[in-house]
């Protein structure tokens, strides 16, 4: 297994497609051999350097960390991992849309950490999206997007929740639907009370809530309040003097109030008995 280059940036900056292609070889997607780091930085675009976030100290430390503690149980990092990360690096979405950003956070900063987590055992080989990809299927940009789209306000645990099935991750980002906060919270409620499970069953459950929205607007259903932008501002600013977050309890989000309860009620029992008639792969239906 490698370790991390011997050259990491103190900062993070932006590695473009092209320029990130010349160091995913097959001795760094098979875990063999990692790049030295010299040679990338001289391709990067840098970040600002008055703005504490892009320090890069913090987040590999956090990597460190989840090595070490889940090491045992890999994909139970992703639980742990996305919130602190989303409250380390704390981005406007604009700013968690350019892959290039992902990109140097994967290959100059932590490589070894996307090895470590998504090394198959059965290819002995990491998909090249993993450090270059969709938002879905990048290492980290699908840690923090999940965190983003599941966290209620300032509380992170619906994305410990969510995080903690991978198929929800896999199945649901690519869903526009979870971009409604409501829907997000209610899918959350539907993992923790063992309605739904099995990565087949939020398949279906996911086809049967695209196919309703297609008739039925949520927003009708189960209104949301739009965020105040300045409260997300101040969270973003207090990067500049905020402590590391804890390893032992969840950090907060931004000052946000959450999802009105009546909405998620609402929508939980609405998809409750939407999948109840879901096409779920090997399940039959009675009439």
């Amino acid at each position: 297994m490698i370790t991390q280059p011997h050259h990491v940036p103190e900062r993070l900056a932006l590695l473009t497609g092209s320029a990130a292609d010349g160091f995913l070889t097959e001795g760094l997607l098979r875990g063999e051999e990692v790049h030295s780091g010299i040679d990338l930085a001289k391709v990067v675009e840098p970040l600002p350097e008055d703005d504490a976030r892009w320090s890069v100290e913090s987040i590999r430390s956090l990597v460190d960390d989840a090595m070490f503690a889940f090491d045992k149980e890999r994909t139970g990092a992703d639980a742990w991992l996305a919130p602190r990360l989303h409250a380390t690096l704390r981005l406007t979405r604009k700013e968690a849309a350019d892959k290039r950003l992902w990109n140097h956070l994967a290959l100059a900063v932590a490589p070894d950490y996307v090895v470590w987590r998504h090394l198959s055992d059965s290819s002995r080989r990491v998909a090249a999206a993993r450090f270059q990809g969709p938002a879905d299927r990048q290492c980290f940009s699908r840690l923090w997007w999940a965190a983003e789209l599941f966290r209620n306000g300032p509380d992170y645990g619906p994305v410990e929740v969510a995080c903690g099935n991978q198929d929800l991750i896999h199945t649901v980002l690519r869903n526009d639907l979870i971009d409604h906060r409501p829907t997000a919270q209610a899918l959350v409620r539907l993992l923790k009370s063992g309605k739904v499970t099995t990565g087949r069953e939020i398949n279906g459950l996911s086809v049967a809530i695209n196919a309703a929205g297609a008739t039925l607007i949520y927003d009708v259903l189960a209104p949301d309040e739009p965020r105040d932008p300045a409260r997300l501002r101040d969270w973003i600013e207090e990067a500049q003097t905020a402590p590391p977050v804890s390893r032992h309890v969840l950090p907060e989000g931004p000052d946000e109030d959450p999802t009105q309860e009546k909405a998620v009620t609402a929508l939980t029992t609405y998809f409750a008995e939407l999948f109840e008639t879901a096409p779920v792969r090997g399940r039959k239906i009675e009439d």
